[in-house]
């Protein structure tokens, strides 16, 4: 505990350097190593992951060979939240040293005996498509993967695609057969750094590749030290793993090192383009061009009619004719008049502000690289503390809003703005992880760490939002440019489109159009242990989203006091997040189209999980319509003449 403790220190720290000006440094454990001829390259285990279950597990919840001690390292808190248990294994690595091949435990005579109970796990993390990941020198083992690109035509004329597959696969099933990778042959390249002519050369390590092996005890030949032959050519069985009896088996490992001219700069590039760049190149810049194509003719339409209106409704001559009119100046005595639960809805905004506040920042500063992968677990680290710190400005913002809205409970709203949401996402995770921890895995957040999120929330976040509330609570008010009556008017009834559902529908498209493109590779990255990175495309999209939500707010809630229902508080902020339906509706077919989850627990976490994002994103896209709403509101009724 101490020890993590000890790691989300730097980042707190780093946070606030980022305002503080900027200058050449490493980012924190991602300096490069240099290495001398024959020193230790140590090879360290993360976890075994499956798309197919989306549940994490330890190095050695399997019956892997152990070092004479194992030592976990100290995790940061994204680490510990993605179920990152790093560990040392027996593998032994020398810089720049071959090894044919070498058994990894058991002796010439005596090999790994796994019990039923044993061969029976493993032959049911092999069925469900398990990965095994590895790490040397911070950097993950890959699966090289060799694709034609060219299938028709003479062999010549094809083209390697080459892609990389994060981890290897701990096994596979032919004919009901189950076979385990007991063999693994490690590639790591090596970049020779130039030095004067007296000094040792150095290396750095650049890549970490493997070629994953099955093969049956009898086919491999061990000597009593510790040395063992591979069989030549495909003469081999592969080692069956039979989950009724026991199994005997070697676990053997080879290395092979090669000179490569990648830059320990550019080391990360192979893991990083592992998908076609220029698809996604496209799809953005047509989301870019769509959403600001139509952003423009909302606009002009938007400009056009309301200088129609304001200078209709400004002609001193033809105020009775005016007023006989319908339209949005009639409701100008009930629409700055507060709505039902001001204080819940103002807390919901103040989550919004809080939750726009973090996502800028984290992706301005992965933008800038400081948050890449070989940061492991330092993406959500950061979110973590970034959302308890900016509870000062959701607290200002709901606390302006509330005394706006004639509130007077301000400590009770405070606390509702500090719990509301965060109490939400805190329960459907702790359910979740109740669930996790049946499963015995990793990804289960231990109990340590539950207090500690628990200490940061009432510890730094409920103070932060008390501040920030009291403040905002004491400022003045925003200042709506007409009266309130005190009589309501009277709603029409309205047209079937004026319904909220319907709202819903219309106002989710625009903006989930310019960025549906890009949830897929989030949602890659998240649910099919993909590396995300593009994080400048990202910030791209960003943009777009809240222009695209704050004119399609601005359009909705125009037609809408048009239409003389001058409740649009709540209804604005329900419409503005109509893409997060749209994000759903996109969870529901990744789930039944790109996933292949049959269980009910995987099922449960996947719904779960997305049920926290679609709320959030709700949260986000609701916030920045509502705000633009409540300015373009203010505005129109400021520039025409109210007798």
């Amino acid at each position: 505990m101490a020890a993590a403790m000890q790691d989300w220190l730097p980042w707190s720290l780093l946070l606030f350097s980022l305002t503080c000006g900027t200058g050449a440094f490493y980012v924190p454990g991602v300096a490069p190593i240099n290495f001398h001829q024959n020193d230790p390259v140590e090879i360290k285990a993360v976890k075994l992951t499956s798309s197919r279950t989306q549940l994490p597990y330890e190095y050695y919840s399997l019956p892997f060979c152990q070092p004479n001690k194992i030592t976990y390292k100290a995790e940061n808190l994204g680490e510990v939240l993605r179920g990152d248990r790093i560990v040392n294994t027996p593998f032994q690595v020398l810089m720049n040293s071959e090894k044919k091949c070498e058994v990894l435990c058991g002796q010439s005579n005596k090999p790994v005996t796994l019990t039923v109970e044993q061969s029976r796990l493993v032959a049911e993390r092999i069925s469900e498509d398990y990965y095994v990941h590895l790490i040397a020198d911070n950097l993950p083992v890959a699966t090289r993967l060799e694709l034609y690109s060219n299938r028709d035509g003479d062999d010549k004329k094809k083209e390697k695609d080459v892609q990389f597959e994060h981890g290897y696969r701990l096994g596979f099933t032919d004919v009901n057969k189950i076979y385990l990778h007991n063999h693994l042959s490690f590639i790591l390249y090596y970049h020779r750094e130039d030095l004067e002519e007296d000094r040792e050369h150095t290396y750095r390590v650049v890549r970490f590749e493997v070629i994953p092996q099955s093969i049956r005890l009898e086919d491999l030949k061990a000597d009593e030290k510790s040395s063992c032959t591979l069989p030549e050519g495909t003469n081999s069985s592969p080692q069956e793993i039979d989950p009724t009896k026991e199994n005997q088996l070697y676990f053997t490992y080879s290395v092979h090192w090669e000179e490569s001219d990648i830059k320990w700069a550019s080391r990360w590039d192979t893991y990083l383009t592992m998908s076609d760049v220029q698809i996604h190149w496209f799809s953005i810049i047509n989301s870019v061009v769509v959403v600001f194509f139509l952003s423009g003719i909302l606009s002009m339409i938007i400009i056009r009619t309301l200088r129609k209106d304001i200078a209709n409704y400004n002609k001193e001559d033809d105020i009775e004719d005016t007023m006989e009119e319908s339209g949005w100046k009639l409701v100008h005595g009930d629409v700055f008049r507060p709505p039902q639960y001001p204080m819940i809805l103002s807390s919901l905004l103040g989550s919004g502000i809080q939750l726009f506040c973090m996502i800028l920042i984290v992706i301005f500063v992965a933008m800038l690289g400081m948050l890449s992968p070989s940061s492991r677990g330092a993406l959500m680290t950061t979110a973590c503390f970034l959302f308890m710190f900016m509870g000062v400005f959701g607290g200002f913002s709901a606390g302006r809003l509330y005394r706006t809205l004639k509130g007077h409970r301000w400590k009770k709203g405070a606390f509702c703005t500090a719990t509301l949401y965060p109490g939400v996402v805190f329960g459907i995770c702790f359910v979740l992880n109740c669930f996790i921890w049946g499963k015995h895995s990793s990804g289960a957040v231990p109990f340590p760490t539950m207090v500690a999120l628990l200490c940061m929330w009432f510890g730094i976040s409920l103070p932060l939002v008390y501040l920030g509330y009291y403040f905002g609570f004491r400022k003045q008010p925003y200042d709506n440019p007409v009266r309130t009556n005190q009589i309501p008017r009277q709603i029409p009834e309205q047209r079937w489109y004026m319904n909220r559902f319907v709202g819903i529908l219309m106002a989710g498209i625009l903006p989930f159009g310019a960025m549906f493109i890009e949830l897929f590779f989030i949602f890659s990255a998240i649910w099919e242990n993909q590396f995300y990175y593009l994080f400048g495309f990202l910030f791209l999209v960003f943009i777009i989203l809240v222009v695209s939500c704050s004119q399609i707010s601005i359009v909705m809630v125009y037609f809408q006091l048009c239409a003389e229902d001058y409740r649009w508080w709540w209804r604005n902020f329900l419409v503005s997040g109509g893409s997060a339906f749209y994000v759903l509706v996109y969870a529901i077919f990744y789930f039944v189209n790109k996933l292949d989850i049959v269980e009910f627990i995987p099922s449960l976490l996947y719904f779960g999980y997305t049920a926290l994002m679609v709320l959030s994103f709700w949260l986000l896209t609701g916030t920045i319509g509502f705000y633009a709403a409540y300015m373009f509101v203010r505005k129109i009724y400021a520039a025409v003449k109210i007798d």
